[in-house]
C-alpha cells in the first residue's frame, strides 16, 4: 500500500512539475522564403525569425560598410536553410525588440542550424537569460574559438573604402562620379 502511496505522489509530481523540454514550443515544417542576415529569416506563415540565443555580424546597409563575416554569416545561413522546409523552437519570449519571432531553427534532418553558426565561427553566444540549449551553443563557441574559425580567428582581408588601384601607367583611375574636366586634369599632371 505505501508503494502504490509513493508511486502516485510521484506521479502527480511528475505531471505538475514542468521540465525544460515543456518550456519549448515546436512549430510544424515551415518554409524559409529569405535569409535577411545571418542571424535573421523570413518564414512563410511566422514572418521574420531571429535566431535565438545568437548574434551574427551586421552586414551593411546603405552607407554602413559590413562587419567582418556578416556577409560570410549570411551567406552560410542562406546555404543551410534558403528555400527548405525547417522547423522552429520557442522558448521564452515570443518577440524581440524589433518585433521577430524568436527561436532557435532545426532543418527537417535535424540539424540544429543556430549551433553551426556558432560552430563555424559566424556567430557568437548572446543569451541574456537561461536558455534549454544555452550550454550547447556554448560548447559549439568554444570549438569555434579553440580552432580559431571565422570571426574567432583572423579577419578577412578587407579593402578600405577609400582604396583605388591605380594603372599600370602610374595614373589615377577615372571614375563614373568624376567629370570631364578632373579626368583631363589627371590625364594631364605631370610626374614628378
Amino acid at each position: 500500500m505505501q508503494i502504490l502511496i509513493a508511486l502516485a505522489v510521484a506521479a502527480v509530481a511528475a505531471i505538475q512539475t514542468p521540465t525544460l523540454n515543456d518550456r519549448v514550443r515546436r512549430s510544424g515544417s515551415v518554409l524559409v522564403r529569405a535569409v535577411i542576415d545571418g542571424d535573421t529569416i523570413d518564414v512563410a506563415s511566422v514572418g521574420r525569425v531571429r535566431l535565438l540565443g545568437i548574434d551574427a555580424p551586421e552586414i551593411g546597409r546603405g552607407f554602413d560598410s559590413s562587419a567582418p563575416f556578416g556577409r560570410e554569416a549570411r551567406e552560410r545561413l542562406a546555404a543551410l536553410i534558403l528555400h527548405r522546409w525547417v522547423r522552429l523552437e520557442r522558448e521564452g519570449a515570443a518577440l524581440d525588440v524589433y518585433n521577430r519571432h524568436l527561436a532557435y531553427v532545426v532543418t527537417e534532418d535535424g540539424m540544429f542550424v543556430n549551433v553551426v553558426l556558432v560552430r563555424e565561427g559566424l556567430a557568437r553566444v548572446s543569451a541574456r537569460v537561461p536558455l534549454e540549449r544555452l550550454q550547447e551553443l556554448q560548447r559549439a563557441e568554444s570549438e569555434a574559438k579553440a580552432f580559431r574559425r571565422g570571426m574567432w580567428g583572423s579577419a578577412p582581408a578587407l579593402l578600405p573604402p577609400s582604396y583605388t588601384r591605380r594603372s599600370k601607367a602610374g595614373r589615377p583611375p577615372t571614375s563614373r562620379t568624376q567629370t570631364p574636366s578632373t579626368r583631363r586634369r589627371h590625364r594631364h599632371k605631370k610626374k614628378p
